[in-house]
């Protein structure tokens, strides 16, 4: 009975899922305790007047010892971008620079060299001067590399630029947008898809240690803007293809704009969102959205469901973003 007992409290303490019942679809649904640390974690929610706001430039959630997300005060951005840090033996993955160039406002390298320290001298010593550093893009939006340039050219560090001849070239893209590619950080690898339809080189990241689907600005809780009708929908086909072969535990994204009221979301350009919905979307939320485009058809146009907007960019929006792009970088 002892030796019962004893197995029953390793087995409870060393567990990695919790479980809980979705009683929408009334069967169970793993909700693993590192999602469940996303979802709970309460981001700073940027401020009324940003004059006042003490936040740090750089929020850091430590979801494990090898698993970092970062997001960016929504005060130096009204974007406010997620950043994500993998670890593996010998490489940290990096997807995204986040929305600001500017060093001495956005220190994000300095920020990624304080957390691998930090780490080295809890868990590993060597881990100081021996990771290598790789750098890549949920896409090539100018707020998911405004950072690249505090990486380019240094030690260690492998830069993938966002653009279609670097991204292709790296992961060995001979047939985009079909295949696959792996990366090997050491006990640690990635998957990576290409996704187009937000955006050219949009890809997907997943990530078999945490069970994490990283899907970029394709699928987050937000407004879901589509450029290309018929590449965003095949792209979120392959998707769920994808989540029918793997275990997925959860989906992130790179942005939240909705709010904890279905269907509601923020204005954009909002530097004050308190009360927003979680950052992980899950397997179900995709198989949604992939049955409402396959419903639309040909029709590009908006739809607002629970979690996600889909929003069709139209020739002026476009134009207008294509011409922000050549200002701003």
């Amino acid at each position: 009975m002892k030796n019962l007992l004893m197995i029953l409290i390793f087995v409870a303490a060393t567990s990695t899922y919790a479980y809980e019942v979705d009683s929408k679809q009334g069967n169970v649904t793993g909700i693993d305790r590192l999602t469940e640390k996303v979802s709970n974690h309460q981001w700073s929610h940027g401020a009324e007047n940003c004059e006042d706001d003490k936040s740090a430039a750089i929020e850091i959630l430590e979801v494990n010892k090898d698993t970092y997300i970062l997001r960016q005060n929504r005060c130096t951005n009204y974007e406010s971008p997620f950043i994500y840090l993998l670890f593996g033996e010998h490489t940290l993955f990096i997807q995204d620079t986040g929305a600001t160039e500017d060093a001495d406002e956005f220190p994000l390298y300095k920020t990624v060299n304080q957390i691998i320290e930090q780490r080295a001298l809890t868990y590993e010593e060597k881990l100081a001067t021996e990771l290598k550093i790789l750098v890549t893009h949920s896409h090539g939006h100018s707020d998911h590399r405004a950072a690249d340039e505090q990486f380019r050219g240094k030690e260690n560090v492998t830069l993938i630029e966002a653009d279609e001849e670097a991204v292709q070239g790296y992961f060995g893209f001979n047939q985009w947008p079909e295949g696959e590619a792996t990366v090997d950080l050491g006990n640690r690898t990635l998957t990576v898809l290409p996704i187009p339809g937000h955006h050219a080189q949009s890809i997907a990241v997943y990530d078999a240690h945490t069970q994490w689907l990283l899907t970029g600005d394709t699928f987050y809780p937000g407004r879901l803007y589509v450029r290309d009708w018929q590449a965003f929908k095949d792209s979120i086909s392959t998707l769920v293809s994808f989540s029918k072969r793997h275990t997925i535990r959860a989906i992130m994204g790179t942005h939240i704009e909705m709010s904890k009221q279905p269907g509601v979301d923020y204005p954009m350009g909002n530097l004050f969102q308190p009360d927003e919905a979680p950052l992980p979307l899950f397997v179900n939320d995709l198989e949604l959205l992939d049955t409402v485009l396959i419903d639309m058809g040909d029709e590009a146009d908006d739809k607002v469901l629970d979690k996600v907007i889909i929003s069709p960019v139209g020739m002026l929006q476009k134009t207008v973003g294509t011409a922000l792009g050549w200002i701003f970088g």
